[in-house]
């Protein structure tokens, strides 16, 4: 019986704290591999580029670029990740920007 490879995840938040968390929860399950983190979006384009995750988990409140105007550039370098956004917002509007935008889920 083969196993189902674990699910490569990149982190971006600029809490530092929130995403430590964040990553020893998902650490702590088998389904999933933390294979990057990011404080901000553009470390976050290149370690997307370099790790190629399967799932990034993007937050949309961060200083310089926003998570919503974020999504492009990781179409750009790594195309197969899934972007599920991860936010506090209720903003009706940064949903909708961030579906329109190519996010998979929020």
């Amino acid at each position: 019986m083969s196993s189902t490879p674990a699910i490569r995840v990149l982190v971006v938040d600029d809490h530092t704290l929130f995403r430590r968390g964040l990553i020893a929860l998902l650490a702590g399950d088998a389904r999933f591999q933390v294979v990057a983190e990011a404080g901000d979006a553009n470390e976050a384009h290149q370690r997307a580029a370099a790790a190629q995750p399967d799932v990034i988990l993007l937050d949309n409140h961060m200083p310089g670029v926003n998570g919503v105007d974020a999504l492009a550039g990781f179409k750009a370098v790594a195309p197969q990740a899934r972007v599920l956004m991860l936010t506090v917002s209720e903003d009706e509007r940064d949903l909708a920007a961030a579906l329109r935008g190519g996010a998979r889920g929020y």
